[in-house]
């Protein structure tokens, strides 16, 4: 069986906002094409280290990182940010639609990024709301406003507008809080799609949620990692009890 490729390499990682430290002496690898669930409690270093991956944890200037953080073997810190960033797309917990059109929120980043071809950006957009699952739901009323769709259409939109630009990796930041369970469902599984093309790392407070579309789950509390594995072992057989705590909801 041929291994996988690794797509992120961390090493020894270490982050801290002031004198706090949030991440503490992380290392990990993460595949690549795999959905990699990452869980625990609140203020256990989940999106601060979601965040480090593509560094916007540099616009707190508060933040210090020591340690490595590998894509594809090149130092992420070392790559110009942008680019970097185009690389490795993110999706929050709120989705956040500009005050355009629903077609133009999938076209702004490419645009943005110098393409001027209007079949191809039309191609683009379209090939974007499929990957999102949200295409057939949106194809006859792409100039409306984005504001006139659902929240969970608007998550979606976000999703297909992350896409358009072209990333190789997606993180997703509590995509679903906010949204109802028909919503949630079509999120996740846009998700178990998009892992055929990209990495994907999802943080999520809901536990039911990383059981059914991680690859593998890591359990981070207070800043460490406590284990990672395959999905169903952390679910079924965790090493350690703090992990097994968690998800009983003993604690969190």
């Amino acid at each position: 069986m041929v291994a996988p490729q690794v797509k992120f390499e961390i090493r020894d990682l270490n982050v801290w906002f002031g004198p706090a430290q949030a991440i503490k002496r992380l290392d990990m690898e993460i595949a690549a094409n795999e959905i990699l669930s990452v869980i625990g409690p609140s203020n256990s270093g989940k999106t601060t280290f979601l965040r480090t991956l593509n560094r916007l944890i540099e616009l707190n200037v508060n933040c210090r990182v020591s340690g490595a953080v590998e894509l594809e073997g090149k130092d992420v810190f070392r790559i110009d940010a942008e680019l970097l960033r185009k690389k490795i797309g993110m999706v929050f917990a709120l989705p956040l639609p500009l005050p355009l059109s629903i077609f133009d929120n999938v076209a702004y980043g490419v645009r943005m990024h110098g393409l001027k071809n209007k079949d191809k950006i039309k191609a683009i957009a379209e090939e974007a709301l499929k990957e999102a699952y949200l295409w057939e739901e949106v194809k006859d009323r792409l100039a409306e406003s984005a504001f006139k769709l659902s929240g969970g259409q608007q998550q979606r939109l976000c999703i297909a507008r992350t896409l358009a630009v072209g990333p190789e990796v997606i993180l997703f930041d509590e995509p679903c809080s906010g949204l109802d369970p028909i919503s949630t469902a079509k999120v996740e599984d846009a998700m178990l799609k998009l892992k055929e093309k990209y990495t994907i790392v999802l943080v999520t407070n809901n536990v039911k949620q990383a059981a059914r579309v991680g690859d593998r789950t890591a359990f981070f509390l207070s800043g460490e990692l406590i284990e990672v594995d395959k999905t169903d072992r952390i679910f079924t057989a965790p090493r350690d009890k703090r992990t097994d705590g968690y998800i009983r909801g003993k604690f969190g």
